[in-house]
């Protein structure tokens, strides 16, 4: 079955996604891995230091990518990036208590777990797109109100029609003046 045009293209939106989630996943197992060398004996530890800076950047940058990209399927973890901020360096990191390291290790697999559902859910979403079932995906960037879907007005449009509405209300009332109780107020302006 030939997709339409429109179908074709969000399939190739959700195969960008797949392919963000992708990188993003190998690039942090390539932390970890890095993270896991730097107590071996023998090891080049500035290489690895200047390679653990490199990588924590690139997890940085493909991160807020990521989760502007992925919208509403981005399902990683707050903590993902925390552990990224707090590993300021590899020597930091080791001269930790190993309990502390032992915590480091627990919350990568734990953020490693979550990549790979939202990896498994956006490859899903984009199988069943190809498979012709019609999907909807939010924007690039999750601003579904600016595609024409969604929100309604802002807060502050909001406010300023309620005080227009009550300035109208005033004012209906003293020019039409039921029951007279408006002469108090008239009298003053003129009216």
């Amino acid at each position: 079955m030939a997709l339409s045009k429109k179908q074709q293209k969000i399939v190739d939106q959700l195969s960008r996604r797949v392919e963000l989630c992708r990188e993003f996943m190998n690039d942090w197992m390539l932390f970890n891995q890095i993270l896991t060398r730097y107590p071996e004996p023998g090891i080049n530890k500035a290489e690895l230091e200047t390679q653990f800076l490199k990588i924590k950047s690139k997890l940085a940058r493909t991160h807020k990518v990521l989760k502007e990209t992925l919208a509403n399927d981005y399902e990683l973890d707050n903590n993902t990036m925390n552990i990224v901020s707090g590993a300021t360096s590899l020597e930091a990191i080791y001269s930790q208590s190993e309990v502390a390291v032992k915590k480091l290790q627990t919350e990568w697999h734990r953020a490693f777990i979550a990549i790979n559902e939202t990896l498994g859910a956006v490859d899903d979403k984009r199988a069943r797109a190809e498979a012709g079932e019609k999907i909807f995906i939010a924007p690039t960037g999750g601003d579904v109100a600016a595609a024409g879907g969604g929100e309604g007005m802002s807060k502050n449009t909001k406010t300023i029609l309620i005080l227009f509405g009550i300035l109208l209300l005033i004012v209906g009332f003293i020019l039409i003046n039921p029951g007279g109780l408006a002469n108090a107020w008239r009298a003053p302006l003129g009216l």
